[in-house]
């Protein structure tokens, strides 16, 4: 055996080569453990035209009650728009909303106004000045986070939310717009953490690992449609089910439903089940898996940084309900991380 090989193994720590789990790794933590808690949702632009932000207000305040910290979204940050604006022959040049209002009303590019985000909310004071939220709001905006804008602006009376300190007559009317939007990351996240005092949200999508290069897309899409497909009589009841309590004036019951065991399951069937073992002579159902999970890796890694440095942090997630048992499964391997039951939070 070569030396270089003999001396890599001696090195692996012990517990690994015995087969341990690296879960495992905390079990004599000293200090509080992060409480995880994914909530699936379904997206809401989705909703029948009858859907009223109200009929939230169950989930709403079951998601108070367990006091996030921090709260995370379905979304690209900042850093990510400004990768894909500089790789448009990769990334393509609608990868994220543009920012030239806001860049045109705060003189900030994105890399500078997430720079500024850092500096202000650095130093953050206990109590805000109306002003103070208009112009961080604005600086939200310039660095493509549009939720949080709307939780600076959800704070200020509403004799305050006005143009000035950095919100031109563009911006006040942009927000206006991102306030009626049919979203869960503005009438779920946004809301709460105006409702809890907190500053911000944190958007941790990432689309940069599944922009999948075939040659032919088309055949793609049919691929993986056809895999979907196959098999799915248990998944097409649960959904028949979760349409009609979509119908329903309270919306409590259809996240129930949802983040169930049961239906997280037939969800990751379908999703990814299905897909390998679906016969394609280019392997397009496994080459969608691939993106699938690398997707899922980064976004957990993006809610992992977000309590990097604040153990013991209490942290909601809200997902799409199909990236939830994901989220789940290896949030939950992580050190210092307890997930939360999703279900017993919602009873």
């Amino acid at each position: 055996m070569k030396k270089w090989f003999v001396g890599l193994v001696a090195a692996l720590p012990l517990a690994v080569q015995a087969g341990e789990s690296l879960a495992s790794l905390d079990r004599d933590m000293v200090g509080p453990r992060a409480q995880v808690l994914v909530l699936g949702t379904v997206h809401l632009s989705g909703l029948p035209s009858s859907f009223r932000q109200d009929s939230l207000d169950g989930v709403m305040d079951r998601l108070a009650a367990f006091r996030p910290e921090i709260i995370t979204i379905e979304t690209e940050n900042g850093e990510e728009c400004d990768l894909a604006s500089r790789h448009p022959g990769k990334y393509g040049a609608d990868y994220c909303p543009k920012t030239d209002v806001a860049m045109a009303a705060t003189g900030l590019d994105m890399p500078a106004a997430m720079a500024e985000v850092r500096k202000t909310l650095s130093a953050w004071p206990a109590q805000p000045t109306p002003a103070q939220r208009r112009r961080l709001a604005s600086l939200f905006l310039a660095a493509n986070d549009r939720a949080s804008a709307w939780v600076q602006w959800l704070q200020l009376p509403e004799t305050e939310r006005r143009a000035g300190d950095g919100m031109n007559a563009a911006l006040v009317e942009l927000l206006g717009k991102i306030g009626k939007r049919k979203n869960e990351d503005i009438m779920i996240a946004a809301r709460l953490a105006a409702r809890l005092g907190l500053q911000r949200v944190h958007a941790v999508d990432n689309h940069t690992g599944d922009h999948i290069d075939v040659p032919d897309i088309k055949a793609f899409v049919r691929s993986i449609e056809a895999a979907w497909a196959s098999g799915n009589a248990e998944f097409k009841d649960l959904r028949a089910r979760e349409d009609a309590l979509q119908q329903g004036a309270d919306l409590l019951p259809l996240y129930r439903a949802i983040n169930h065991p049961d239906s997280l399951r037939a969800g990751a069937e379908i999703n990814v089940r299905a897909s390998m073992r679906a016969k394609s002579p280019e392997g397009y159902p496994q080459i969608w898996t691939a993106g699938w999970e690398i997707r899922n890796l980064r976004m957990v890694a993006n809610v992992r940084e977000t309590f990097r440095e604040r153990p013991g942090a209490r942290v909601l997630s809200i997902v799409g309900a199909s990236h939830k048992p994901w989220f789940d499964e290896w949030l939950g391997q992580l050190q210092g991380v307890d997930i939360v039951d999703a279900a017993k939070v919602l009873e």
